[in-house]
């Protein structure tokens, strides 16, 4: 059976990343769903782009657009944005890249430094992607409007409270990442489930089958737990 699984946010833990994909064993038939958030904080953005990348030969990957990519592309083309991404994560990413932490000063630093094939992947990320049953997104979502009518804002930086949420209009199951769940557990509220279980802070790598409920996570040391 085709299986439909989302991916919470790696935040640069390619061994994470590496030990759920080993535990899920993705075919040509599965579709995987990548919520956004593959860069900064964790030692590795650059080996988590390869693997997303890579892994389009076996499986169909969907990979959403987070908030920390869009401060990545939004610091290509403007000083103060850079600098922004830079406070917020990106300088761990830049040394997957360069081998240091020492921060580009300037946009066109970036071109040079980052290649053309994870541009490109980071550029066509979709903003979210929904099936009969569920919608994905990386952030959140206005309840009320259908999903290409939401402000970016809402899709990439919503958080969520359990105390606030409410079922999107389209009666979809929301599947979200984006609001780290310090306790490493998955937060679920039948209407909606948040998987970014905090991977880069001590926490776990959530991958969620949506038909099944199954459940893949991994630390950063590469530790996987079934559930």
């Amino acid at each position: 059976m085709p299986r439909i699984i989302a991916i919470g946010d790696i935040h640069g833990c390619s061994l994470a990343l590496s030990t759920v994909l080993d535990g899920i064993e993705p075919g040509p038939d599965d579709v995987l769903v990548f919520l956004g958030d593959y860069i900064d904080r964790g030692p590795d953005s650059r080996g988590v782009l390869d693997r997303g990348i890579d892994l389009r030969d076996r499986c169909t990957v969907v990979p959403l657009l987070g908030n920390h990519e869009e401060m990545l592309l939004a610091g290509f083309k403007d000083r103060t944005a850079l600098r922004v991404w830079l406070s917020c994560g990106g300088a761990e990413a830049i040394a997957s890249y360069s081998g240091r932490l020492r921060p580009p000063t300037h946009p066109n630093s970036l071109v040079n430094l980052i290649p053309e094939d994870h541009w490109y992947f980071l550029q066509t990320c979709p903003s979210y992607y929904e099936t009969a049953t569920h919608l994905f997104v990386h952030g959140g979502y206005v309840p009320e409007l259908p999903l290409d009518r939401q402000p970016s804002e809402a899709l990439r930086w919503r958080v969520t409270s359990a105390d606030t949420a409410k079922p999107h209009c389209s009666g979809k199951i929301a599947v979200v990442g984006h609001t780290p769940q310090r306790n490493g557990e998955v937060l679920d509220l039948g209407f909606l489930v948040c998987i970014d279980t905090n991977c880069c802070r001590g926490g776990w790598l959530t991958a969620l089958d949506v038909g099944t409920g199954q459940l893949w996570q991994a630390d950063s040391r590469g530790t996987l737990r079934h559930q």
